[in-house]
């Protein structure tokens, strides 16, 4: 992959925005002693679905576009997130995906966006997309509900080597509507991380677009991270346009990348989570996927498409009472 998007120089532009517009937002932002700024999302902060929405399109490193709709699954109409993007891998596996894994004392948090391109965390992604980021400012989106310590701000400096007024947090607890907008906004990087872990070369992959439901809030943690699982793993759509030269290959991998496959699937996240005792590492890895993945082979126009939306298990996740 050339080197010639920097994710944080243009996500830094939409935190810009973000920061000038708070009240449109229902974002607080705050400058620590050292000029670090803080964004808090859903915390002490109101937020919502357009701070759900730029905060989305922060953590795809400015490569990709957002937009809050609706659809229907089975008898339920929800609010649904639509992403787009014409740099698949770079916004989503250089950016977007949550892979830096942060434990500071006892402060823990899932940390994605930009910032990930400058400490290189995980190293193999950037080794495998041939991508680093050289940009002077960093922007980290982590899904907490705690305000991170002077000492863990002090960490992201050293890893992204940047100054501390050069940084930019953001804070999304799951259990906030901005926080399940962004995780359900992650469509189209689950099923290119399924489709990476399947053997498709990333390189082929030249578009993609993905649709999930925002899930209904749950006040505790558990409950509203089983549901955001449960948008994608149900009620996700994931479409990308691929130029690749052995269709029955293709055809094969698709035919393996939705949800569907895993033998964990037919019970809501917070079920398969309580009979793993609560340990992610023992679910299947193969659950991790969008419900439906469609695939066009732009070489000779053919369509491939593999899962389906289960309604009945997604609206019983999310706690629909009749």
């Amino acid at each position: 992959m050339e080197n010639v998007l920097s994710v944080n120089r243009l996500a830094w532009k939409l935190l810009e925005k973000l920061c000038k517009n708070p009240d449109f937002y229902g974002v607080k932002v705050e400058k620590t002693s050292s000029g670090t700024t803080i964004v808090d999302a859903g915390i002490k902060a109101k937020g919502g679905f357009q701070a759900g929405k730029i905060i989305t399109e922060i953590c795809m490193g400015g490569c990709g576009k957002a937009e809050i709709t609706y659809r229907k699954y089975g008898e339920l109409e929800l609010p649904s997130i639509f992403v787009y993007t014409d740099h698949p891998v770079l916004a989503t596996l250089g950016s977007q995906f949550a892979g830096w894994q942060i434990k500071e004392g006892d402060y823990f948090a899932i940390g994605s966006g930009p910032a990930r391109a400058l400490a290189l965390k995980p190293k193999e992604i950037y080794e495998k997309i041939g991508y680093r980021d050289d940009f002077d400012k960093a922007v980290v989106v982590l899904e907490t509900d705690k305000y991170p310590s002077a000492k863990l701000l002090e960490r992201f400096t050293k890893e992204c080597k940047i100054s501390p007024e050069n940084l930019a947090v953001i804070l999304t607890p799951t259990a906030s509507i901005a926080g399940a907008t962004q995780v359900s906004g992650r469509i189209v990087e689950t099923g290119i991380h399924k489709l990476d872990k399947l053997g498709l070369n990333l390189k082929v992959i030249l578009y993609a677009w993905g649709c999930a439901p925002i899930p209904p809030i749950h006040p505790k943690f558990m409950q509203a991270m089983a549901r955001t699982n449960d948008a994608i793993l149900y009620g996700g759509t994931a479409y990308y346009a691929v130029e690749y030269d052995n269709e029955e290959k293709l055809k094969q991998i698709v035919n393996e990348a939705s949800s569907k496959t895993s033998k964990a699937y037919g019970k809501s996240f917070i079920e398969i989570l309580k009979e793993a005792n609560y340990n992610f590492y023992k679910i299947d890895p193969n659950l991790f996927a969008p419900a439906v993945l469609i695939v066009n082979d732009v070489k000779t126009g053919r369509i491939f498409k593999a899962g389906e939306i289960n309604a009945e298990i997604l609206t019983k996740s999310l706690g629909y009472w009749k």
